[in-house]
């Protein structure tokens, strides 16, 4: 499956609408960026049942802000619209897929207390 350009307009839809949800931001002008994106497409490839996005930080500078990025690439994970990872860096293909099987494997039962205790 092909990257999903996620936007301010489509974003919402987007996080609502798929269980697994993988964000890369990015910007043009960045070199690790640009090397990260074959990994990340291929990914994208591999695993079609995870919806895979980019969000270019240079024309969705308000999406970027919302999520206070700060370095890029930053790759964010939704999992049942809950925001199980985020954390700035290219990845390389092996550990892109550890957290994949990361993501697959949580118990997001578990995952929703934890974040209802830390909102006490």
């Amino acid at each position: 499956m092909a990257t999903v350009d996620l936007t301010t307009d489509n974003f919402k839809d987007v996080v609502a609408n798929n269980d697994i949800l993988i964000i890369d931001f990015w910007a043009s002008w960045c070199a690790p960026c640009r090397s990260f994106a074959p990994t990340f497409e291929a990914a994208s490839e591999q695993h079609a049942d995870i919806v895979f996005a980019k969000v270019n930080t240079e024309e969705q500078q308000e999406l970027a802000a919302a999520f206070n990025i700060r370095s890029i690439p930053t790759l964010m994970v939704f999992r049942e619209q809950v925001i199980v990872y985020a954390d700035a860096g290219a990845l390389p293909a092996t550990g892109l897929q550890q957290l994949i099987d990361g993501v697959r494997g949580l118990d997001m039962e578990q995952v929703r207390a934890e974040v209802a205790a830390q909102g006490e």
